[in-house]
This record gives structure tokens, sequence and C-alpha cells, in this order.
């Protein structure tokens, strides 16, 4: 069995080698990347190697990388080891899991049993692994405990792009109407409020301004979520 480590921090690169050698006994080859461009260029090399990710990197994040690496061999095992519990996080990784993919996402701050554990549940026993902090913030993502549903955030998203009304709607292929509803429902799910307008003043928020204002307070968007969605609207621009 092979391992490719992507992580940029050098000690946090030989913490993981460790917990892989002492989690998996099966392991006879460790290799290491420093970032996510040289992770893509490893696991082309290496195509059997299962995957452990950062996901925050200076050069090439994990994100786009394990896109990448997925789009060429779907059935890769990627373990994500992450500082972050950002539901923007959180549904970057969702969105690109190919189907029936085994991978997982564990926090940096999880035990030394916990990220063990995990090695072998993925890279061996081929289950899904996902700390229970994370799994919280998938289950909104499902739209549940006042969460958002996928075509909500899109539509977040959208908005935070500077798309109108009606190229939402183009974008999307939804009526006008629908686009306004969701719209309201992101407010309500935000706690966006218009101020009681008086003589002097027709309001004091711009809704949209402060939906993404309280997203980014809320860890809802965050620039990595953004520079993705911004990649995506060019290519769907381009295609018009």
């Amino acid at each position: 069995m092979k391992v490719l480590i992507v992580e940029d921090d050098p000690l946090h690169r030989s913490y993981l080698h460790e917990a892989v050698n002492a989690a998996l006994p099966e392991c006879d080859t460790v290799i290491e990347a420093e970032n996510g461009t040289v992770g893509e260029k490893l696991a082309r090399e290496h195509k059997s190697a299962h995957i452990v990710m950062d996901l925050q990197m200076a050069s090439r994040n994990g994100i786009e990388a394990a896109r990448t690496i997925w789009k060429e061999r779907p059935e890769t095992r990627i373990l994500f080891w992450s500082n972050y519990s950002d539901e923007a996080y959180v549904r970057g990784v969702s969105r690109i899991v190919p189907d029936g993919a085994a991978y997982g996402y564990v926090l940096k701050s999880a035990s030394d049993e916990r990220l063990k554990l995990a090695l072998r549940s993925i890279f061996i026993e081929s289950q899904c692994v996902i700390d229970r902090e994370v799994r919280g913030l998938q289950q909104k993502s499902l739209g549940q405990t006042n969460g958002f549903n996928d075509s909500e955030y899109e539509i977040l998203v959208d908005i935070a792009l500077g798309l109108t009304d009606r190229a939402i709607a183009r974008r999307r292929g939804l009526s006008l109407r629908s686009v306004q509803n969701r719209l309201q429902q992101l407010y309500d799910k935000l706690d966006v409020y218009q101020a009681a307008s008086d003589d002097n003043d027709d309001g004091r928020f711009n809704l949209r301004a402060r939906a993404i204002t309280i997203a980014f307070l809320r860890k809802l968007l965050n620039y990595s979520a953004l520079e993705r969605a911004e990649a995506e609207l060019q290519e769907w621009l381009d295609g018009k």
C-alpha cells in the first residue's frame, strides 16, 4: 500500500507520516508533497496511492487538488485533515466527492487515536469518516436545523458574485419568482431584516450586502469558496 501525504507544514507532514506508519502496517511506501500542485503530480505518478490532504495550502489548496485527482481517478480514497470546520469548507468538499468514493474529513484537533481510526476505516475498510463537529454542519447543509439546502446556498453564492435576480434565474434554470422567493428564505434564515424606514431613511441595509456579510461572519462563505465559484461562473459565461 502507498500513502501520499499532501501538507505544506513540515511538522504536520512529519506527524502524519508517523501516524500513517502506526495506523497502517500494511503501508510500505509513504510519499510527501508540500502543496496541492506537487500532490497532483505525485498522485499521477503513484496511481494506487491513498491520500491524506490538507485543505488550506499556499500553492493550490486541497479542494482544487482533490477535484483534479478525483476527475482523473475517481476511486481514489482521500482523507482531508483540516483546521477548519467552516460550512464553506464542508460544502466545498461534499460538492466534489465522486459517487461511491470513500473519503473522510478529520479536524487537526482530533486525537491521535481518532486520526488512526480514520486512516484504517477509509484506506482499509473503504468507509467514510466525518468528524462529529463537521457532521453537524453537513446536516445543516442538507437543510436541517434551519440550515440551507443546496439551491438556497447556490443563490447565496450567486449574490456574493454580484449576479442580478434575472441572471441567477437564467444560470440556475429557475423562474424569476422562484429566485426571489429563495432570496426571502435566505434573508429569513440569516436573520437579515430591513429596519423600519422613517421620513428621512429608506432603510438601513442593502439586504443582499447584509446577507453576504452575515454569511461570512457565520463562516458559510470564505475566500476559497468564492474563488471556486468565480471560476465556475466564468466557465458558465464562456459557455453561453
